[in-house]
């Protein structure tokens, strides 16, 4: 498991939480005050109760439910991120049917979304994952969104040449923007994005919906074709093989791994092992430390290897960490990486 962020911040980050569940406030409450760095300097029942409190106390952090009454989570990020915009990270129970509103989140301005577990709410291994999104919303940039482009038809046919993408806290927009200035002919694009299960599927489907490439939920044995796009499934690790002279992924269970399941570490490994110089390999915004050691065995193998720049990276942890390990041929900022990516595949052509 990765160790806690750290900031260079001589305070801890003050936080607000909340929910219309008094019993969900009393246990984020307590788990996040008792977590290093971290105050809890407030709770709220609602957001017009919340907006009160952003108002007088001026919190770094927000936590926030989407579903509650009198003004639904949606709506008040979006008044929140216009008229006061602070870091929010969404705390909700994410079921197939709420993961749309969880992409609705983030696209409203959410840095981060993460799963209450279980039907009766019980924080268990998610304490230590809460404490360190709060810890890495405090750092984060907050952005515009950029309005996606209309579909193109999308091409699919067989490739040699694999770009493997791994991402975290600020990945699920800056993967869009790759994804968006994509041809419809691009490589086949392989994904490893933190985040919660039953969110990949509604991840895809919007990409689908935007982007000239055909995005898809990895299944196991799909394989890695021009103009198309797989993500790891939320909860599961996701590993490149060969199948004959094509490249398929395979969806495997198993512990964490670098503290995430799906591992970017998991992905860029199996990279390293079987696609070796036919790859390009890809670190984006993350906090922590995960896919840093799989980059640098990518390179390695004979990858050519890029790391989202400081600059544009909403949380500089991933890509700073491969960099300090050698791993990365090259920082580039998010507006340049999609161009960057399809010049080094056709060099490596």
């Amino acid at each position: 498991m990765p160790g806690p962020l750290t900031t260079s911040r001589e305070r801890p980050v003050r936080v607000l939480v909340v929910d219309d569940s008094a019993l969900v406030r009393r246990i984020l409450a307590r788990e996040l005050g008792t977590s290093a760095g971290i105050e809890v300097v407030a709770t709220a029942p609602d957001p017009y109760a919340a907006r009160d409190r952003i108002v007088e106390l001026e919190p770094d952090v927000v936590t926030l439910d989407i579903e509650m009454p009198r003004m639904d989570g949606i709506t008040f990020l979006r008044k929140l991120m216009k008229h006061h915009p602070v870091p929010v990270v969404v705390v909700s129970s994410l079921t197939p049917q709420g993961s749309e509103l969880a992409l609705e989140a983030l696209d409203a301005g959410a840095v981060t979304v993460l799963a209450k577990p279980g039907p009766a709410f019980s924080v268990g291994d998610m304490a230590a994952q809460l404490s360190e999104a709060v810890r890495a919303a405090a750092l984060a940039r907050v952005s515009a969104v950029r309005t996606p482009a209309p579909k193109r038809l999308a091409m699919t046919r067989t490739t040699s040449k694999v770009v493997v993408i791994g991402a975290s806290i600020g990945g699920t927009k800056a993967v869009q923007d790759v994804l968006m200035a994509m041809p419809h002919d691009a490589p086949g694009i392989v994904i490893a994005q933190h985040m919660p299960e039953h969110f990949t599927g509604a991840f895809a489907r919007r990409l689908r919906e935007i982007c000239a490439m055909d995005v898809c939920e990895a299944t196991d044995g799909d394989r890695v074709v021009t103009g198309r796009a797989l993500i790891a499934p939320g909860n599961r690790h996701l590993v490149l093989r060969r199948d004959g002279a094509a490249y398929v992924v395979g969806v495997r269970s198993g512990p964490l791994v670098s503290g995430h399941r799906p591992s970017i570490d998991v992905l860029f490994r199996s990279a390293a092992r079987y696609v070796g110089s036919n790859a390009v390999g890809v670190i984006m915004t993350g906090m922590g430390h995960d896919g840093a050691a799989g980059l640098r065995a990518m390179r390695d193998a004979g990858a050519a290897t890029l790391a989202q720049d400081e600059a544009s990276s909403v949380v500089y942890g991933m890509a700073k960490e491969a960099v300090r390990m050698g791993a990365v041929c090259e920082s580039v900022p998010l507006t340049d990486m999609p161009g960057r990516i399809l010049e080094l595949v056709q060099k490596q052509s």
